[in-house]
């Protein structure tokens, strides 16, 4: 890629990268697809000591054939390429399954190609599911998904312009998935309803709302969820940013539990299921989670 190194358009998107010091050892996920590419393209330019990382879910009769799109690249450019081959069954969930198993076999700092529309659509989609601000707030912005200033539609410019024709994955569009039809069809009538790109105000939303999150964790973080008296006084967003901490293992208890646990602190009632055989109970104006049984 040599040749392409002072292409404007890479070294536009390189400024709008967040990327570690040059010569840091990184691995990327690499699907062959336009935004994983890039990833590429733009890790290695900027002077990463990279490692390709490529998964096949074996979801696609061709899949096994998205390789012969990055294995030259990572020839040419003497990087290495680690391939995984991973079974994810048919059945309820596939995208959740295929992701866990992806992430199950890559380094747990590896970097993704997450573009600014991928921030979009997460943000619609956790709305859809009833998120509150964690969930509103999408990815966090970092070295690990260092696209998330980048386009999409800026990915595949990159790909055209250094020559490299990137994987067309045909589920990518498939509108049995969720996210296909916010991409398809909510981003489409959005726009027109606006009259303008929504993508950006999505963005800038998670951003705001990522940073009122934080501040928020920072102040519920002071607070006892076992103090039954102090839990019943304080502000409720902090009381119910605490208990869910308190209870967030193995998995964040639900609103409703939440709540449950605020009315035992209130002394409205005595204890409270929480879920997992585990209840919570007061005595003493101190909560306790005690097995039930």
């Amino acid at each position: 890629m040599a040749e392409h190194d002072e292409h404007p358009l890479l070294v536009s998107l390189l400024s709008r990268c967040a990327f570690p010091a040059p010569t840091t050892p990184v691995a990327l996920a690499v699907s062959g697809g336009a935004d994983s590419m890039a990833l590429f393209f733009l890790a290695y330019a900027h002077g990463l000591d990279v490692t390709v990382h490529h998964v096949d879910h074996q979801l696609r009769p061709q899949s096994h054939r998205d390789i012969d799109v990055i294995a030259p690249v990572a020839e040419k450019l003497g990087v290495e390429l680690l391939v995984h081959v991973v079974s994810v069954d048919p059945g309820p969930n596939l995208e959740a399954r295929a992701r866990d198993a992806r992430y199950n076999v890559l380094p747990t700092d590896v970097m993704t190609g997450h573009t600014a529309d991928d921030q979009a659509e997460t943000v619609l989609i956790n709305l859809l599911r009833g998120a509150g601000t964690r969930g509103l707030s999408a990815m966090r912005p970092g070295h690990r998904r260092p696209l998330l200033a980048v386009r999409r539609s800026e990915t595949r410019t990159l790909c055209a312009a250094l020559d490299v024709m990137p994987v067309d994955d045909e589920t990518n569009t498939d509108p049995k998935y969720l996210r296909n039809r916010v991409r398809g069809e909510l981003f489409p009538l959005m726009n027109d309803l606006s009259q303008r790109d929504i993508v950006p105000l999505l963005v800038r939303t998670a951003d705001m709302l990522r940073d009122e999150h934080d501040f928020l964790e920072e102040l519920a973080a002071t607070l006892d969820p076992t103090d039954a008296r102090a839990l019943a006084q304080a502000p409720l967003p902090l009381a119910r940013r605490a208990v869910r901490a308190w209870l967030s293992h193995p998995y964040p208890p639900d609103v409703a539990t939440v709540e449950r646990v605020l009315a035992v602190a209130r002394g409205d009632v005595l204890a409270c299921d929480v879920g997992g055989g585990r209840e919570v109970r007061r005595s003493k104006q101190r909560l306790h989670l005690a097995t039930i049984g």
